[in-house]
């Protein structure tokens, strides 16, 4: 008898479920929304602006449907990622920066702020004076 083993993948998130020709069932949704979009876009401009112009139209109508159909990051589809990303840049303001207080040179400008009082108030204090001995007081 021979040992008949299959690996089975320990991260089970990755795995989703195959519906037709190998797809999931948003990869089909996606597929036939560019297929109804893209398919009579080429129809409708092929006889205006040729063969060529409309097969580029078709794809560039197509290409977004695929991208959704396709993609993902970290586990999130594209049009989530989209979302978090308007989010992120649009609708959410700015995040503003902690920025912390030093009380260090706080204490250093009250203390500047006192001895330039205590000067002034010297200066006025001796200016009287000096005022006085000038009028002979």
């Amino acid at each position: 008898m021979a040992n008949i083993s299959v690996a089975v993948p320990k991260n089970l998130s990755g795995i989703k479920n195959k519906i037709a020709l190998n797809l999931t069932k948003r990869q089909i949704i996606c597929f036939s929304g560019a297929a109804f979009t893209g398919v009579p876009s080429y129809f409708l401009f092929k006889n205006i602006i040729g063969v060529q112009a409309a097969s580029i139209i078709m794809v560039a109508i197509m290409v977004p449907f695929f991208i959704f159909a396709m993609y993902t990051r970290d586990g999130f589809p594209a049009e989530k990622i989209l979302y978090f990303m308007i989010r992120q840049k649009i609708l959410v303001p700015g995040i503003r920066p902690y920025k912390s207080e030093n009380l260090y040179r706080q204490l250093d400008e009250k203390e500047k702020i006192r001895e330039e009082v205590k000067y002034l108030e010297e200066k006025a204090k001796g200016s009287t004076k000096e005022s006085k001995k000038k009028a002979g007081f």
